[in-house]
């Protein structure tokens, strides 16, 4: 299996890990909401994520158009679990889509956007960005099962 399949079957597993947590929220509230010592809801993690690789993957690699507003991202309150999944599944299409597109020669190649302060090869952000999904994604486990005692 090469670098791009790899890539390719992470994050359509961990996306799918992702819708599956927004769906098992039980009530929109919760989603919302931000416990003593954590800095921000589920909600907002799952948009920030989501904004995070339709820029990253779809935008940069992909030329998808998508323009990331990472403010709102974190500002926006209050969306509906309807409107969260429905990020989700745009982010999967324009995911999957841009890494099936992209050849093994691409991901060994510099990312066209420096993001660190310094150059990087492609495969190296883009195993990078599956480890920023599987952080956040964490996060919104732990806040999920936090909201279900009140």
């Amino acid at each position: 299996m090469t670098t791009r399949e790899t890539l390719v079957k992470l994050f359509a597993r961990d996306l799918a890990r992702l819708e599956k947590e927004i769906k098992e929220y039980t009530s929109h509230e919760s989603l919302w909401l931000i416990g003593k010592g954590i800095n921000n809801s589920s909600g907002n993690l799952c948009l920030h994520l989501c904004g995070n690789l339709q820029h990253y993957i779809g935008a940069v690699l992909g030329n998808s158009g998508y323009k990331r507003n990472r403010e709102a991202e974190f500002s926006t309150k209050g969306l509906s679990k309807d409107n969260l999944l429905l990020e989700i599944e745009k982010t999967k299409e324009s995911v999957i889509s841009t890494l099936n597109k992209l050849s093994e020669e691409k991901v060994d190649t510099v990312y066209p956007e420096e993001v660190f302060n310094e150059p990087m090869q492609t495969g190296y952000f883009l195993i990078h960005l599956q480890g920023h999904l599987n952080y956040h994604l964490g996060q919104i486990n732990y806040n999920r099962r936090l909201s279900q005692f009140g």
